[in-house]
């Protein structure tokens, strides 16, 4: 009896075997198929599809650095300065706080300056006072360049004299009381000193040529 169970089990595995492998297809006998051929019909041209690794730097390699900033450059001048032994001391420090090659002192055959003039004045505050009282009366003005005159007000330059009485006829009509007409050069020769590329790295150096500069900084060019 127990010889005959075991051989049903073994013709039972055996069976299950052939139609799990499909071996009893022909016979109608065999699972249903678990894949899915319609996706594949539905690919399109698949032969066409590589495998592309991403590139990678070699190993190595420096990243290369964002380029630096460029300073941005200016150019500055001050004066004229009358050609005289007081330019000296400018001229040394000049030499001593900048290199030669960022500066000029160019000569100039300037005419005769007359300007229509307020001051001198003897403190700040009735300097700053005074400028804005012109500039309520909207009239531009500008810092005397004669270091004899300084600290004072321009409200225009003129190469005559004539001109500037007739200036400062127009400014009295506007309110103006204080203001005079003055030659504040004669014609002759001065010199400017020029900065043509000042590098913004330089600025703290101009700072200290402020006191010879016989109250004339440094405007742009």
């Amino acid at each position: 009896m127990l010889r005959a169970l075991i051989l049903v089990l073994v013709l039972a595995n055996t069976a299950y075997f052939a139609w799990s492998q499909g071996l009893l297809r022909a016979w109608g006998l065999a699972p249903a198929p678990q894949s899915e051929p319609q996706r594949v019909a539905q690919q399109i041209q698949p032969e066409s599809l590589r495998l592309v690794a991403a590139a990678s730097a070699p190993r190595g390699t420096v990243p290369t650095p964002a380029p630096a900033p460029v300073a941005v450059t200016q150019c500055v001048v001050a004066g004229p300065f009358e050609d005289a032994p007081s330019l000296a001391p400018l001229e040394e420090a000049l030499r001593t706080s900048l290199p030669t090659t960022v500066w000029t002192l160019e000569r100039l055959d300037e005419p005769a300056r007359w300007i229509v003039y307020m001051g001198r004045y003897t403190d700040p505050e009735t300097l700053r006072k005074k400028r804005a009282e012109l500039a309520a009366l909207k009239l531009p003005v500008e810092a005397v360049r004669s270091a004899a005159l300084a600290p004072g007000l321009v409200l225009g330059a003129f190469n005559t004299e004539a001109a500037a009485v007739s200036a400062l006829e127009r400014l009295v009509s506007k309110g103006v009381r204080t203001a005079r007409v003055v030659r504040e050069y004669a014609a002759g020769q001065r010199q400017l000193l020029r900065l043509p590329t000042l590098d913004p790295a330089l600025r703290p150096q101009l700072d200290t040529l402020a006191p010879l500069l016989a109250g004339q900084p440094f405007r742009p060019c």
